[in-house]
C-alpha cells in the first residue's frame, strides 16, 4: 500500500481559535477552529483504528470523560476512547487536568457534577512544549486555554461532559458517572529513549506514540508494518513520493518508505497499532537508492509485552490502564535506555 498524504478536516468549536496558523488557514473569518482531523481520502477506505488530531484552544474545553471498550459495547458502540496528547505549543501558565484531586464515590461524583463543584475537584497541572499526557479511557480530564495539542486516540467521537463553563451544551450525568474512574491522576513518568532519533512516549494496548528527530540532509527508511500515522511538527521531508511540512501528515500500512530530510531537521510524531516496533526506523549509510538492503539498522528494543493484568487495574468493571507506561510523560533526554525501562511495571 503506497504512502498516503492525508487531508486535514477543520472542526469548529466554541473554545477554538480564529487563526490557527501556521497549521492551517481559516476558511471563514471569525469562525473558531478547534480541531484538525487527519483523514484518509476515499469513501471506500477500510476504517482506521486510530484518529490523529490537532487541537487549538483559546478557552478551556469541557471537563469530560470517555468510555472504555467494555462500557462502550454496553451502550452499543464498537469501542471506547483512550487517547494521548503531545503539547506542540503552550502559552505561559497553560494547564491540563487529569483525574481528580482525591478519589470519590459515584454518589459524590454525581453530586459534584450536579452542583458544579466538579470544576474544583479536577487536578490541574502545568504543561510545557514537549510534554506528553496519556489519558486512559475512564479518566476525567480537561484541556485549558492557550494550547496546541497533537492527539492520537482510538477512533471514537464519544464524549461525556461533566462541566462546560456555561456554554449551554448538554451534560451527560448518568453516562459520565457510569464511565468514570473517579480517582486521582497518574504521577509523571519519563519517556524512554530508544535510539538517537526515537523517543518512546506512550505504549498501551491500543497504540504506540513515538517522537522522531531526524537531522538535516539525512535519509531514512520507515517500516510501517501496521496502521501508522506520521505528523510533521517542524521542518520538511519527502516520505515516499509525498512532500510534507509542519502540520502535514501521512498514513501508511504494510509499507516500507524512504524519508528524505531537507535543509532543516525534522521533528515528527509517529503513532501506530500493536507492540513497540523493533525496526520502525532505519538509517541509510549512502543516499537512498530504493533498496532497503543497503540500510543500517538502528538499535531498538524488543516489543513491549503488556501482562494480562496491566490494563485491568483500575476500578472494577473498567479497563483503565494504570501502569507506568500509561502515565503522564515529561520528556527527559538524559536518562539512558535500560532493558527494565521497556516493560511496564505495576503502579
Amino acid at each position: 500500500m503506497p504512502i498516503e498524504h492525508v487531508t486535514a478536516r477543520t472542526v469548529t468549536k466554541p473554545w477554538g481559535v480564529a487563526h490557527p496558523r501556521p497549521w492551517t488557514q481559516p476558511r471563514c473569518a471569525g469562525t473558531p477552529i478547534g480541531e484538525l482531523w487527519y483523514e484518509r481520502a476515499g469513501a471506500d477506505r477500510t476504517p482506521a483504528s486510530l484518529l490523529l488530531k490537532l487541537l487549538f484552544t483559546s478557552q478551556p474545553l469541557s471537563i469530560q470523560v470517555h468510555p472504555d471498550d467494555a462500557f462502550a459495547r454496553l451502550i452499543g458502540l464498537p469501542n471506547g476512547k483512550t487517547e494521548a496528547w503531545y503539547v506542540v505549543e503552550a502559552a505561559a501558565g497553560a494547564k491540563v487536568a487529569l483525574g481528580l484531586s482525591h478519589s470519590c464515590s459515584p454518589q459524590q461524583l454525581r453530586r459534584a457534577i450536579e452542583d458544579g463543584s466538579i470544576a474544583d475537584l479536577v487536578a490541574w497541572r502545568s504543561v510545557a512544549v514537549g510534554d506528553v499526557v496519556s489519558v486512559p479511557a475512564g479518566t476525567i480530564h480537561a484541556i485549558g486555554a492557550g494550547l496546541v495539542i497533537a492527539e492520537i486516540q482510538q477512533r471514537s467521537d464519544t464524549t461525556f461532559r461533566l462541566f462546560d463553563y456555561g456554554r449551554q451544551r448538554d451534560l451527560h450525568l448518568d453516562c459520565a458517572v457510569a464511565a468514570a474512574n473517579a480517582g486521582v491522576g497518574e504521577p509523571d513518568a519519563q519517556a524512554i529513549h530508544v535510539s538517537g532519533q526515537r523517543t518512546l512516549l506512550v505504549a498501551n494496548r491500543h497504540f504506540v506514540l513515538e517522537r522522531l528527530v531526524l537531522p538535516p540532509e539525512s535519509t531514512w527508511c520507515l517500516e510501517a508494518n501496521r496502521e501508522t500515522w506520521l505528523l510533521a511538527l517542524s521542518g520538511s521531508a519527502t516520505i515516499g513520493s509525498v512532500e510534507i511540512a509542519a502540520g502535514g501528515a501521512v498514513y501508511a500500512e504494510a509499507e516500507t518508505a524512504s524519508i528524505h530530510i531537507g535543509a532543516a531537521s525534522v521533528t515528527c510524531l509517529v503513532a501506530y497499532t500493536g507492540d513497540v516496533a523493533r525496526n520502525l526506523l532505519q538509517a541509510h549509510k549512502q543516499p537512498y537508492s530504493g533498496d532497503a538492503s543497503t540500510s543500517e539498522r538502528v538499535l531498538t528494543p524488543a516489543p513491549i509485552s503488556l501482562d494480562d493484568g496491566a490494563a485491568t487495574r483500575g476500578r472494577k468493571g473498567t479497563t483503565n490502564e494504570e501502569t507506568s507506561a500509561y502515565r503522564v510523560h515529561r520528556q527527559s533526554f538524559a536518562s539512558p535506555l535500560r532493558n527494565s525501562d521497556l516493560h511496564p511495571r505495576s503502579a
